[in-house]
């Protein structure tokens, strides 16, 4: 499989890192390609091509992955246009906010229904093959949405979606990331006011929330039930959980996920 991404931002060397390390794909089967050379810099020494040019990116490319800032989507794909017409080839578009309909629109399906298209959100977590993805099949045969699926399972978690439920996605799952991190962020520098060293709070910090998701995974608790575990009756767990939600913590992290689906 050859495999084109254009745009070496975060997300786009995200996902070039990450396939590159599952080895879903050859590195010299592997081009990326974006308009900032500083960007490519990194890939120069792991076998992938780079290249400023998006068309000769996609020449004789299966699966083009555009990632670029919403915005430019229409502007790539006018430049594509040469290299993708009347031939065979799966596009994934990874950028927020841009519909379907546009897409085809600008891919000129009518024209070119031999495209396999697709919408997905994977988080910047994919670099580490730790994403959580959702993809969205847009004019795709059941084979193809089966690869793609197996593709980004090797980088994390899938789900195939509706397109109405991207925007959700995004939120819960990129935006996601920030959030978590947030917390953590957080939770250090309370670590630090209780006579931690900053290192020694990131790395109990960091450890614990490790500990916390891979209990979830492997039991398939509620995180209620686990949180029932630690919280003994008139415990400091129970007392510093109280004032968190005293503080707003549940409202403010449901308040903040719906905010990330407006406009």
């Amino acid at each position: 499989m050859k495999i084109a991404i254009i745009g070496a931002g975060a997300m786009g060397g995200a996902l070039a890192e990450g396939l590159m390390q599952a080895g879903m794909v050859n590195t010299s089967d592997l081009t990326i390609s974006d308009p900032n050379e500083k960007a490519l810099e990194r890939f120069a020494t792991s076998g992938a091509s780079i290249t400023t040019d998006n068309a000769s990116a996609v020449a004789g490319a299966d699966t083009i992955f555009i990632v670029v800032k919403p915005w430019l989507v229409e502007k790539v794909i006018e430049g594509l246009l040469p290299s993708v017409n009347g031939r065979q080839a799966t596009i994934v578009v990874i950028a927020a906010g841009v519909s379907s309909e546009k897409i085809c629109q600008w891919l000129r399906h009518e024209q070119n229904p031999q495209h396999q298209i697709f919408l997905a959100i994977p988080n910047t977590a994919i670099a580490m093959k730790e994403s959580m993805t959702f993809l969205v099949p847009v004019t795709a045969t059941a084979s193809a949405i089966s690869e793609m699926t197996a593709l980004f399972e090797q980088v994390g978690k899938c789900i195939v979606t509706e397109e109405r439920l991207l925007a959700a996605g995004t939120t819960l799952a990129s935006c996601g990331i920030a959030y978590a991190m947030r917390y953590i962020r957080a939770a250090i520098e309370g670590g630090v006011e209780i006579g931690f060293r900053a290192s020694d709070a990131q790395q109990i910090v960091q450890q614990t929330v490790k500990g916390a998701v891979t209990l979830l995974q492997a039991t398939g608790h509620h995180p209620e039930e686990e949180i029932d575990k630690v919280t003994t009756p008139g415990g400091v767990t129970i007392k510093g959980l109280n004032e968190m939600e005293h503080a707003g913590f549940s409202s403010a992290v449901i308040r903040g996920i719906k905010a990330g689906m407006k406009s």
